[in-house]
């Protein structure tokens, strides 16, 4: 019980809220790491990790079978499950790939204004140990093994605001990596004109063209940033608010 409790207080410890530099500087940081070709190629990985999650979630919480994922070397992933392949089911589990990471960083990004970079950070440990049960490759394991160890190492070791600071880094690294991939899913098609993306079999399954799908990531993916920014800023929106009233 004892150790219990420890770990609750763990988990619900409060930091205190990152100096306005700090957070300015975690979150360019993050950028950075998105759009350095070299530094994306390495965090790309975590998106991915978030996208595949975010597939095997919703073919769970949609009925189907989650059969595994793997995660690959070029930073693609597969999510195999077993269920209808038409459907409203097939429709969200589809869906849920390129918007999880947006979605991640917006919550992400709630924790952290709340205090809770502790909290956001055995949420990751929680994410990364249901993906590693699923994995069914070497890479992917190792990917995850990793991930796994840099996320233990930051919350055991770590300060509280270097865990606000790995937290807003992560969290920067989602939200701007979902839009990345996103726009990149768009040049892929255009360059490859296969029908095996997200996008494509989206349009498979429905009256809308891939395209529109892509636009839909994209979209989400600004959604949840402006979400994410309002929360982690909110001095910022809320004078934007008065400026509005003033007038």
């Amino acid at each position: 019980m004892d150790a219990l409790a420890e770990l609750l207080a763990r988990i619900s410890r409060l930091a205190d809220p990152l100096p306005t530099s700090w957070l300015l500087t975690s979150i360019a940081v993050g950028l950075l790491l998105v759009l350095a070709p070299g530094a994306w190629h390495t965090v790309r990985h975590a998106v991915t990790v978030v996208h595949e999650g975010g597939h095997g979630l919703a073919a769970v919480l949609t009925g189907r079978r989650l059969t595994g994922i793997r995660l690959h070397s070029d930073t693609s992933g597969l999510t195999v499950s077993r269920g209808p392949r038409t459907g409203p089911g097939m429709v969200i589990t589809l869906l849920a790939g390129y918007t999880a990471p947006a979605v991640a960083a917006l919550g992400a990004a709630w924790l952290l204004s709340a205090g809770y970079a502790a909290g956001l950070l055995w949420a990751l440990l929680l994410l990364l140990g249901l993906m590693l049960v699923q994995i069914r490759n070497w890479f992917g394991l190792w990917v995850v093994l990793v991930g796994a160890a840099l996320v233990v190492a930051v919350t055991f070791a770590a300060s509280p605001t270097w865990q606000s600071v790995f937290g807003v880094v992560v969290t920067s690294v989602l939200g701007f990596g979902a839009l990345r991939a996103a726009l990149e899913l768009q040049r892929s098609r255009r360059r490859s004109r296969t029908t095996g993306s997200d996008a494509d079999q989206l349009a498979g399954l429905t009256r809308l063209p891939g395209i529109v799908w892509v636009g839909v990531f994209v979209i989400v993916a600004l959604a949840c940033l402006v979400g994410g920014a309002a929360l982690l800023f909110p001095q910022t929106l809320d004078a934007a608010r008065s400026l509005d009233l003033s007038r």
